[in-house]
């Protein structure tokens, strides 16, 4: 059975992600907001020049990245991730469930997700970030966030390239 939302597209997409992707990605944020009371923002610009598919923001102040890998092709190419663990307390990678869980490193945190839910496969080790680093993270985040929120207001900020 196919759930009504499940062809809706997401307001936020830049054009790189696959559907699997996409998917995968809606999937670990539920999850996320569900079951770890976390906020998410999606495709996340960080100050090495990279780009966190998904960041998780705790009522605490933790924050996780979540680099979703949607086909073995992904994984194998990709050599930037170790750059992520900088800008997070905890890093993982989420999965679709078809693919191999073997591929990723044992030391690294692993989620799976659909479209619909997520789950927990591996822990994630815990590296607090430094105050410096996590006082500029929660204000990229805060500001991200509203930024966002005022586009979806008046889109017409986003077309004279304001965000």
């Amino acid at each position: 059975m196919t759930h009504p939302e499940s062809s809706i597209e997401p307001q936020i997409v830049d054009g790189r992600q696959s559907p699997t992707a996409l998917r995968v990605q809606r999937g670990v944020m539920r999850f996320l907001r569900s079951v770890h009371d976390m906020t998410c923002f999606a495709e996340v610009p960080l100050s090495n020049g990279r780009r966190a598919d998904v960041i998780a923001l705790g009522g605490k102040g933790e924050i996780w990245i979540v680099e979703i890998k949607s086909s073995l092709m992904d994984y194998r190419v990709d050599a930037k991730w170790p750059n992520y663990k900088d800008f997070c307390d905890r890093f993982f990678f989420c999965k679709p469930p078809e693919l191999d869980a073997e591929i990723f490193p044992a030391e690294e945190g692993l989620m799976v997700a659909d479209g619909h839910w997520g789950d927990i496969l591996r822990h994630a080790a815990h590296e607090p970030l430094p105050g410096a680093r996590r006082k500029a993270m929660l204000l990229k985040l805060a500001r991200l966030g509203a930024d966002r929120v005022h586009a979806l207001m008046d889109p017409e900020t986003r077309r004279e390239g304001l965000f």
